[in-house]
């Protein structure tokens, strides 16, 4: 059996865009198996008075887009300019990753939603673009979005969401192996370390 690591993301999340876009295609050198896990960071980040990025602090912000744009260009990664941000306020996005993740193709539904949003400067949390990612990695999005925004894909969102507050997850990406976490795009590495017993 294949070491798993967890990963927790959020449909939204800036920096994530460095991991999603290389994680499937590093796990399978590594020899791990990945579980995508998008979860509500933004309920955790109002539970922790955690503000990612305060508009009274122009100067961070500007520092971290600089950052993942740099970040970027080192990991051979598209950039098309800072995108709009925020993104998929109604969380439509994040509960069909969840779906997604159960179902096996979180992988290329995730990278197709941030190319959209990265290079094409889309909200994916529209349902009209929501749709057509869907139709693009050959999935129906009518009985997706109806499933999403049911009692039931709600539902699973929060569940994922109380697994990653019941690890201490405070930000993402992050990566968990059992119950160690490492946050951050640049700590891929040391949990696939980890997983595969050698970071101990």
């Amino acid at each position: 059996m294949s070491a798993q690591v967890d990963f927790f993301f959020n449909f939204g999340s800036t920096y994530s865009y460095l991991s999603i876009m290389r994680l499937e295609d590093e796990a399978v050198k590594a020899g791990v198996q990945i579980r995508w896990r998008p979860f509500n960071v933004r309920k955790l980040f109002v539970e922790q008075t955690n503000i990612p990025f305060p508009k009274e602090k122009a100067a961070k912000v500007a520092y971290i887009w600089r950052d993942i744009e740099r970040r970027a260009a080192r990991f051979g990664l598209e950039w098309n300019g800072v995108p709009p941000y925020p993104v998929d306020r109604s969380g439509l996005a994040n509960r069909l990753g969840v779906i997604a993740g159960k179902e096996g193709w979180a992988s290329a539904f995730t990278q197709a939603a941030y190319r959209a949003w990265f290079i094409d400067h889309k909200d994916f949390g529209q349902p009209e673009v929501a749709s057509a990612l869907l139709s693009d990695v050959g999935k129906d999005p009518r009985e997706l979005i109806e499933r999403a925004e049911g009692n039931a894909g709600k539902a699973d969102f929060e569940a994922e969401t109380d697994v990653a507050r019941s690890l201490g997850i405070f930000g993402v990406p992050t990566f968990v192996v059992g119950s160690e976490i490492f946050w951050g795009h640049d700590r891929m590495e040391d949990a696939f370390a980890w997983a595969l017993g050698q970071g101990e």
